[in-house]
């Protein structure tokens, strides 16, 4: 069953490769993007060293590294997954020897190595080419970045699945979706780090499983987050998704017995 899975990869990445231009085009799109927010925030800071616990140089590394970043766990199994409740090409998955929100996943992992190989590495470079970014030295930090923003594809697709299977219970969940979309951006850290909000509301973002898709990674690898406190980082990404499997499991279970398809 695991080397079924792994096809399940294997397909997908290659269906990714025979659109790659898309990826190239972006690459751009996300450079104009990261260079945008870099003479924002340059401006912003003026002539103050440190903003938000980070310095000038470790934010223009955050906003580059949280939006390539973005590139590897980001992807539409949300919107996959309401498409085939509405014209129920789910309902074969029922009868289908294997896990229909495992291959989800294993879909959504196959467009991130994808990404990451041909969006983030070289996007990443490219940045470089033109930002002063800071590259860690520490290779034993560059292997917990890595572990760390693994975790943020978990989670960011966890959310995504609920997100879509909540199709089965409000027949159009659009306005769900979007708001869903609205809230990783924003509430994670990737336009904005999570120490630029208020005390209380920052407080009220460390009990929500937004940071840990951005924020904490990107924080890790700048060097906000050092020593004891990229461990406790770790075991909240690991704590969330063990969390999240939960309302997947009560969503899927729950569903079977609400299935129907619109149109005919």
């Amino acid at each position: 069953m695991l080397s079924a899975y792994l096809e399940v990869v294997r397909m997908r990445f290659l269906m990714m490769l025979a659109y790659r231009v898309n990826y190239y085009s972006g690459i751009l799109i996300y450079a104009l993007n990261i260079g945008s927010y870099y003479f924002v925030y340059k401006a912003i800071y003026g002539e103050q060293d440190i903003l938000g616990g980070l310095t000038l140089g470790q934010m223009t590394t955050y906003v580059a590294v949280s939006w390539m970043g973005r590139a590897f766990y980001f992807n539409n199994l949300d919107r996959e997954i309401a498409s085939e409740i509405r014209d129920g090409s789910v309902a074969i998955q029922f009868i289908r020897p294997y896990n229909y929100v495992f291959v989800k996943m294993m879909q959504g992992l196959g467009e991130g190595v994808f990404r990451l190989l041909l969006f983030t590495t070289p996007g990443m470079l490219f940045i470089w080419l033109l930002l002063p970014i800071q590259f860690p030295t520490d290779p034993g930090l560059w292997a917990i970045y890595f572990v760390m923003l693994f975790f943020s594809f978990l989670i960011n697709t966890q959310l995504n699945i609920i997100t879509g299977l909540f199709a089965f219970f409000l027949e159009n969940n659009e306005g769900l979706m979007r708001m869903k979309r609205i809230a990783v951006d924003l509430f994670s850290g990737l336009i904005i780090p999570v120490t630029f909000f208020p005390g209380w509301f920052g407080s009220l973002l460390k009990w929500l499983p937004f940071q840990a898709i951005t924020y904490l990674p990107s924080a890790t690898f700048t060097g906000k987050i050092t020593g004891s406190e990229i461990v406790s980082s770790l075991g909240i990404q690991v704590a969330w998704f063990l969390l999240l499997i939960i309302p997947i499991y009560a969503l899927w279970v729950k569903s079977k017995t609400r299935l129907f398809v619109q149109g005919g």
